[in-house]
């Protein structure tokens, strides 16, 4: 009996052995998965001093993690405040990181570090979201704060680059100046002014890419708040809209020095010495809609003669057409053609050879033709759009937008409703400006010179599908 069960056990275990060797037998070794991913942030287990501390007077804080953490990007996330001369300097290894102040500090002064997504661990990155770390070199910590939101005027988005700062220094001059506090905004626009001490303030706003905390370019998003903000009793509801100074932001073209081209061969030679015509089209098609008026367009240079009775426009037969006109525009080259088009018609466009040269001298090397048809009115969408809760004596106007930029626009007047029999169908964006000049369009603000406001621009809380073919009806209320 014990033979036979010596001989089964050694039968198994040569079985057994087999396939941990690697044979082709049916069981695999599968090794450990390592169990479920680490979600979780590095948890605070102490710091010293500790924080919220009364009476600071040392240079160095130590943080104590319960497991090894990494800094990212800590110039960028770190926020102090007051803001000082000095930044910090913060380091880590293993699991602490250590602050160096380098600052001297002010006495009775309460003091912030924030440090936002810097301290992460080293596993799967997780962060420890925006610790505050406190400590006052007096013998109470300061408790007020000012709350309020950002909107970009021009599009009513947030940017969540942008600081917004607090100066006791009233002076405009002053904005280029270190601020006396600085917060960011979070997603949603929102800022908070906390552990303020009893002060008035000026309250600004401006993207700050470079993390430098002053305004220094009109190239860079900037709003105001009208009046001193109070820390004691700071206003209700205070809403910043940053704008960009678009008539000062154009950044200076430098024109580099001409450079003698290199000479062409074959046929790049020939095609350099022709005259380049291109259209507006698209896909051989033209819209019906007064703003797809036909373009012919020159990409080389502007014309030096145009002769426009060696354009004929014609019909799908060739026969010449009459009533059409041509505007030339000031740089020599654009020209329009315009024409009462029919839907879903043919039409030729018969260039003579001779009808254009351009300031290089360039002909076309034989009469041409551009051949196109009109769209259908199926093709368009009929709209129909009601607000019954517009307010018109803002002077609201309706602007459709698609990829982030304002493609159509309708003033109301006194009227709450939009109508349109033929509209590019297509999903878009709803936003309503406020027009205070009445002028038609969104203006930007002006500090500097007489501390205007932007207009204001509302986004529509949802988009809207203009379908083709058929009847678009609408009711938005605001």
């Amino acid at each position: 009996m014990k033979k036979n069960s010596f001989v089964f056990f050694t039968l198994i275990c040569a079985f057994v052995l087999s396939g941990m060797i690697g044979g082709s037998g049916c069981a695999n070794v599968i090794p450990p998965t390592g169990g479920p991913r680490d979600s979780l942030p590095p948890i605070l287990l102490n710091s010293n001093p500790k924080d919220s501390t009364t009476n600071f007077k040392g240079k160095k804080i130590t943080l104590s993690f319960n497991e090894y953490v990494q800094l990212e990007n800590i110039q960028q996330n770190l926020l102090v405040t007051p803001v000082p001369k000095i930044t910090p300097t913060v380091q880590n290894k293993l699991r602490e990181v250590t602050i160096t102040l380098r600052d001297t500090l002010e006495p009775n002064t309460t003091y912030s570090l924030n440090f936002g997504d810097a301290i992460r661990d080293i596993n799967e990155g997780n962060p420890y979201k925006n610790f505050t770390y406190l400590f006052s070199t007096g013998s109470a910590l300061d408790s007020l704060t000012i709350p309020g939101n950002v909107i970009i005027a021009e599009s009513g988005k947030i940017d969540t680059t942008i600081v917004v700062v607090l100066h006791k220094n009233f002076a405009d001059s002053a904005l280029r100046d270190r601020p006396r506090y600085a917060t960011k905004v979070d997603s949603k626009g929102n800022f908070v002014f906390r552990n303020l001490p009893a002060d008035t303030y000026a309250l600004y706003a401006f993207k700050d890419e470079s993390g430098g905390r002053r305004y220094t370019s009109p190239t860079q998003l900037f709003a105001f708040y009208d009046t001193l903000v109070s820390s004691i009793d700071p206003p209700e509801n205070i809403i910043l809209y940053a704008y960009l100074e678009k008539d000062t932001a154009r950044p200076t073209i430098r024109r580099p020095t001409a450079q003698p081209k290199p000479a062409l061969k074959g046929n790049a030679a020939i095609a350099d010495r022709l005259l380049r015509v291109q259209t507006n089209l698209t896909g051989s098609q033209l819209g019906l809609l007064p703003s797809d008026t036909f373009h012919l367009l020159f990409p080389l240079d502007s014309l030096r003669q145009f002769d426009s009775s060696k354009v004929i426009l014609a019909n799908e037969k060739f026969e010449p057409l009459n009533n059409y006109r041509f505007l030339r525009d000031t740089s020599g080259k654009r020209i329009a053609i315009f024409y009462p088009w029919t839907e879903n018609t043919a039409y030729n466009l018969v260039l003579d050879k001779e009808f254009a040269v351009d300031s290089s001298g360039r002909k076309l090397p034989r009469t041409d033709t551009i051949s196109f048809r009109t769209k259908k009115e199926t093709d368009y969408g009929l709209v129909r759009m009601r607000f019954p809760n517009l307010d018109p004596a803002r002077n609201p106007v309706l602007q459709f937008v698609q990829n982030d930029a304002v493609v159509y626009t309708y003033v109301f007047g006194n009227n709450r409703e939009f109508n349109s029999r033929l509209f590019n169908p297509g999903e878009y964006e709803l936003r309503i400006l406020y027009d205070e000049n009445k002028n038609g369009k969104w203006d930007p603000g002006s500090f500097f010179i007489n501390r205007r406001q932007p207009e204001k621009v509302v986004p529509v809380q949802r988009k809207v599908n203009i379908r083709a073919n058929i009847d678009n009806d609408i009711e938005i209320t605001l």
